[in-house]
């Protein structure tokens, strides 16, 4: 089959069961988030199934789907908000991370893993889903500065996430990650968010307000997506989460004023 029509077909089929199954759960008065993970399990390819979907092509759906959700996100936040919430969140992430790593590792061990399965154990249950928590709150309608600050620590819990990524590589490979090596990896997103948010904030405000005054709405959505997956394909070249990318694509856009455009 050509490559298009199996796209087209998983894509109908991805939808299609989607759209029966947050039915069903709206239907039970349940968060239609559920329903879109009980699609995933069933077109995925790790629940047998009748139905099953190309496992790259859904892959490759569901990153479009966090981009567009953590572009959205971001267009919520600008990022003198984020900055100031920025101490109270990123101590509130070091905290619950540190707790929820040391407590799967702890259940690890008790469960009889090795110390490396327990490492990644707590690795796993130390971070949240930003996904997950953003489609929550939405679909429950939770707005003010107690969302802010969720969504801060999610932030945070992402840049601890892709730390604990180099980290537990490392362990596995046999081989460990010295301070110096752990100071190389901040050092280097430090340095990488600092170029992308210095080079956006010079660019994406004044070019959205650019585009905006053209009067073209669907010249600005055009723009304004145009940013979102570049600044998350810039992200992904870098070795870094497309959902970051997104994000602080989202923020750019909103510091033009124009995110209601």
């Amino acid at each position: 089959m050509h490559s298009s029509a199996v796209f087209l077909q998983t894509l109908a089929l991805v939808l299609g069961v989607a759209a029966l199954t947050t039915v069903i759960f709206h239907r039970l008065k349940q968060p239609v988030v559920f329903g879109y993970l009980a699609a995933g399990l069933l077109v995925g390819p790790n629940v047998p199934t009748p139905i099953a979907a190309d496992a790259d092509i859904v892959q490759t759906l569901s990153e479009l789907g966090v981009i567009l959700l953590m572009f959205a996100l971001g267009l919520e936040f600008s990022l003198r908000r984020v900055l100031q919430i920025g101490v109270t969140s990123g101590l509130a992430a070091l905290g619950e991370t540190s707790l929820m790593l040391g407590l799967g590792f702890l259940v690890g061990h008790l469960l009889g893993f090795t110390t490396i399965e327990s490492l990644f154990t707590g690795g796993i249950v130390a971070i949240s889903s930003t996904t997950i928590v953003s489609k929550a709150f939405v679909e429950r309608g939770i707005r003010g500065r107690v969302t802010e600050i969720v969504f801060g620590i999610l932030i945070f819990e992402d840049l601890i996430a892709i730390l604990l990524v180099a980290i537990l590589t490392a362990v596995a490979a046999g081989g460990g990650l010295s301070p110096a090596d752990i100071a190389l990896v901040v050092v280097r997103l430090a340095t990488f968010l600092v170029a992308l948010l210095s080079v956006g904030i010079l660019l994406v405000p004044r070019f959205m307000r650019l585009v905006v005054r053209l009067g073209s709405d669907e010249t600005t959505l055009v723009a304004a997506i145009g940013i979102c997956f570049a600044w998350a394909f810039l992200a992904l070249s870098f070795g870094y989460s497309v959902a970051l990318g997104a994000f602080i694509a989202g923020s750019l856009v909103s510091e033009s004023g124009e995110e209601k455009a």
